[in-house]
């Protein structure tokens, strides 16, 4: 059997030419929703908030914006002092139900890129990130063993806020860490849970998904503490288009936040009586 193409087939007409293009956005100009039954105007703005307005603008509202256009404000933060109450798992009033602790690895010598180790807390009733505290960390050009020393610091900054969890972004250099850092926990006694983590998409995209949504919608907190880092000065340079000299610590808070949270739970310290209420009959 053969088929015969047909001759004028360059010059055939377009597919779906003539066709009407139809959007119909979620909410319309007037605010009403398109389809109330299941969309209600409280569901749309709970949804919003979650995406952020700039994934809700291209998928719901159906109004591409640009990267090029978008930037990392760090006037956009929550700023707070409390501490974590490790008793109660409380930041202030926000109850912390989860927590990520996550390493983006380099050689830590001078004239590469930086190593950092983020912390971030959760709230999930309220879908906000505390990014409790960040370390920066760096060896000296002389060190014989730059990734031991790193590891070093790493398990003090993990002892320091009571987490035995990490993740460790595993692409080139830190492929060999999990091993190093076991090792050197089995020597102190130190019990840890390594998450090994690889990462697939661009730098540039993995920051901007994870950090953009939760600072445009109010829900990015960070300690006062984290205003003596690089970390706003990142923010501020911050380009979609890959042009940042510095990044390094926006990569460890993005890799923090895209990871699953290990739950927090009460430190054992403070008894709380509990009474039962006998006044009853059988």
């Amino acid at each position: 059997m053969s088929l015969r193409i047909n001759e004028n087939f360059n010059n055939s007409i377009p597919f779906l030419v003539g066709y009407k293009q139809l959007k119909i956005p979620i909410v319309d100009d007037g605010g009403n929703p398109a389809w109330p039954e299941m969309f209600p105007i409280e569901k749309i703005r709970e949804l919003e908030n979650i995406v952020g307005p700039r994934h809700f603008s291209a998928q719901m509202m159906l109004e591409y914006v640009d990267e090029e256009k978008i930037h990392l404000e760090p006037g956009a933060v929550q700023f707070y002092d409390d501490d974590f109450d490790k008793f109660n798992c409380r930041i202030g009033e926000h109850i912390i139900t989860g927590a990520s602790l996550y390493w983006d690895p380099s050689s830590g010598r001078a004239n590469s890129d930086g190593s950092v180790c983020a912390l971030i807390y959760r709230d999930d009733k309220n879908r906000t990130a505390f990014v409790h505290d960040i370390k920066y960390m760096s060896v000296d050009d002389e060190d014989l063993h730059p990734l031991t020393t790193q590891c070093e610091l790493v398990l003090e900054f993990m002892k320091k806020h009571n987490v035995n969890r990490l993740g460790i972004e595993t692409n080139g250099i830190g492929n060999a860490l999990p091993e190093i850092i076991r090792r050197i926990a089995n020597t102190k006694n130190i019990q840890i849970n390594i998450i090994q983590i690889s990462n697939h998409i661009k730098k540039e995209t993995r920051i901007l998904n994870a950090i953009e949504p939760l600072l445009a919608s109010g829900r990015l907190y960070m300690h006062n503490k984290i205003k003596q880092t690089m970390l706003l000065s990142e923010m501020l340079a911050f380009t979609p288009m890959g042009s940042t000299e510095h990044d390094d610590g926006l990569d460890a808070v993005a890799g923090c936040l895209a990871m699953v949270p290990g739950p927090v739970r009460p430190v054992n310290g403070r008894n709380t009586i509990i009474r039962a209420n006998t006044n009853f009959t059988i």
